[in-house]
């Protein structure tokens, strides 16, 4: 025999005395076992009520969360560890909601990446690619000549020539220096920091096509990459653990995931400053977070700051391997 339905009220929810998750008596407006609210919502006015508060309350908490993390992030840092999170919202969602963002806004602003991963594995050489490239540029400059005659917008075409250049220009920098010339070819005797610099070397558009296309899939990589270089700077500590490390590389990553959001509009709409802004702020930003979760004094986190720019290189060039050595296996 089934169970009778249960009464629903006018404000669409039920008013059952027992909890309907773990079957415990209720004695306020959460079940002390299990933590489920005491009366579940059964109308579609009130699934959208219970919507709109998630939204706002993750609103709520995010506001409260980005003037830290942009002004004072070793505080926010200290007293998430520390327990004080009700207010905050946790470094891994924020994380996440800043590398969606950031390819969110990307793409916008710069399109896709467009590469032929079949021509490229035909050995096609960096000359070749150059041509190619050199020609579709001139295609597209063409075109926008055509369009300025006809006093029509230019946007969408402007996009697919700066791609374009960039593409060509990275081609022309990556190319092999010419013997005798003098200048050094760039090599690693890591193996995954040498598989980038050959991958960069021998087929740059494949390589950025790849980590344009994979990197917001393998984005969760750079905290495991990140934390021990972290440990490094506070060996065999009994104060600070590893807990400790993984909060603070994932809100840092978070703000320089935002802040690159923040340029890639400041560029796009013509700001001043976007590469003064680029040099000064991690760098400070960094050490603040420093002083504040670590309590170091200044020259403590001075010379941690520096190491942790170097150790972030690194990491992204770390990440790159990661990327192009699985999606070489795939």
């Amino acid at each position: 025999m089934s169970e009778p339905a249960l009464a629903v009220g006018q404000d669409g929810h039920t008013h059952e005395t027992a909890c309907l998750n773990c079957a415990t008596p209720l004695l306020g407006s959460h079940c002390h076992a299990c933590g489920q609210a005491a009366h579940v919502h059964r109308t579609l006015g009130a699934f959208f009520h219970d919507l709109l508060h998630g939204v706002f309350h993750f609103e709520g908490r995010i506001w409260h969360t980005l003037p830290m993390l942009a002004w004072r992030p070793g505080e926010l840092t200290r007293r998430y560890i520390d327990g004080q999170r009700v207010r905050f919202v946790s470094p891994l969602a924020l994380f996440l909601f800043s590398v969606f963002l950031m390819f969110a806004v990307f793409h916008q602003i710069s399109g896709e990446w467009h590469w032929n991963p079949s021509a490229a594995d035909n050995g096609k050489s960096l000359d070749q690619g150059k041509a190619e490239t050199q020609s579709k540029l001139a295609k597209l400059e063409a075109q926008r000549a055509q369009l300025l005659a006809q006093h029509k917008s230019t946007a969408v075409i402007d996009d697919q020539i700066d791609t374009q250049k960039t593409s060509l220009d990275i081609l022309e920098n990556m190319a092999p220096s010419a013997p005798g010339s003098g200048t050094p070819r760039v090599s690693s005797d890591i193996p995954v920091l040498a598989h980038v610099l050959e991958a960069f070397r021998t087929n740059p558009g494949l390589a950025l096509y790849k980590l344009q296309s994979y990197a917001y899939k393998y984005s969760w990589a750079l905290i495991p990459i990140s934390v021990p270089m972290l440990w490094l700077l506070f060996p065999f500590s009994r104060r600070f653990q590893l807990y400790d490390h993984t909060v603070f590389v994932t809100f840092s990553l978070a703000f320089m995931t935002l802040f690159s959001v923040v340029l890639m509009i400041a560029n796009r709409i013509g700001l001043p400053g976007v590469a003064l802004a680029t040099l000064i702020v991690p760098p400070l930003h960094i050490y603040r977070q420093v002083r504040g979760t670590y309590g170091c004094g200044r020259a403590g986190a001075l010379w941690r700051t520096a190491a942790l720019l170097v150790f972030a290189m690194i990491a992204l060039l770390l990440f790159a391997g990661v990327i192009l050595a699985q999606t070489s296996a795939e």
